[in-house]
């Protein structure tokens, strides 16, 4: 049987796989394999465009069904291969090794500018214009989580084909979420589009901090910073539903919906990863939260919701001690 289990605070152990049909080179790296999902998903995850990357990613999502495409989760990409997707060259500085496998990850539109969160204005959601710079953060948080979704499917190697099936469905969820925002933003008027506002990138941030550590990933993506959406979306649409907007608020149950079934796949294979690794859930996510800085959560907490999407009582108790 394939050993699929993660080292703990580290990346998740290599999949001794037999009968495989990828052509390894002399030196042990792999060629770009036609097929391959996770090289399919490295593209789209690099595309600047939004809305090519959301439509992709449905696209991605059919191949899988149909069989067009696998997953090959044997597969480890090195600077090379991962260049050569995105059409350039590789490092053959080792110091420069991760610098390259990254390049042009994610990939973004020249706007919304990026900035300081400081930096954002706060509007009512009384006027047009407060309900559009609303809905643009939450676009951008979920074109933010396309992007997630997409870098946890190439970037971590020896799971099992349900893990990246499961974060496939995230990506496909998150890009229906994008459109639905994007295309509610534009009815508000002709000066309201994905971009028109500044944005931050704290999503983000996390998942630069994690990327050589799996587990650290699943803990303080999903089950911290997309757990907090949990939080934030009652009183997001009681806003909308106040300034006459139903269905921006209708749009919120969406993502709700969504998002609860999201944070479950993140503490499923959260937990799957502890007990392959032998260590205590709670105390491990202690560690991680202050090893990469994790922001400390303040309530109020949507318990309801976090109970639906998997988080125990002994983990509520002590998210509520930490406040």
């Amino acid at each position: 049987m394939a050993d699929f289990t993660p080292v703990p605070g580290g990346d998740a152990a290599r999949n001794a796989f037999s009968g495989s049909s990828i052509q390894y080179s002399p030196s042990g790296d792999t060629f770009v394999v036609p097929g391959c999902a996770r090289e399919r998903a490295l593209g789209l995850l690099r595309l600047c465009d939004p809305y090519e990357k959301a439509e992709g990613v449905a696209a991605l999502r059919d191949a899988v069904r149909e069989g067009a495409v696998h997953w090959l989760p044997e597969r480890r990409f090195d600077a090379a291969e991962a260049a050569e997707v995105n059409g350039g060259t590789g490092s053959s500085d080792p110091a420069g090794e991760a610098e390259a496998r990254d390049a042009g990850i994610p990939g973004r539109p020249a706007l919304p500018q990026l900035v300081s969160p400081r930096e954002l204005k706060h509007r009512a959601v009384t006027s047009v214009e407060g309900r559009a710079a609303l809905l643009h953060a939450l676009a951008h948080i979920e074109f933010n989580a396309i992007n997630l979704a997409l870098d946890a499917l190439w970037r971590f190697d020896g799971l099992p084909a349900a893990y990246y099936d499961d974060w496939l469905r995230v990506a496909a969820e998150e890009a229906y979420h994008f459109t639905l925002l994007s295309t509610h933003l534009k009815s508000l008027g002709d000066a309201y589009a994905y971009g028109c506002f500044p944005a931050h990138d704290g999503l983000w941030e996390m998942a630069r901090r994690t990327s050589g550590d799996w587990l650290a990933r699943l803990a303080l993506v999903p089950r911290t910073l997309e757990a907090r959406g949990l939080d934030a979306s009652p009183p997001i649409k009681a806003k909308l539903a106040s300034a006459g907007d139903a269905a921006g608020a209708a749009i919120l149950d969406i993502i709700l919906r969504d998002e609860i079934g999201h944070v479950a796949i993140g503490n499923r294979w959260y937990r799957w990863g502890c007990e392959r690794a032998g260590c205590d859930p709670i105390e491990t996510y202690s560690r991680l939260a202050v090893q990469y800085r994790a922001p400390r959560l303040r309530g109020p907490f949507n318990l309801e919701a976090r109970r639906a999407a998997g988080f125990d009582d002994d983990e509520l108790a002590a998210l509520q001690a930490g406040e």
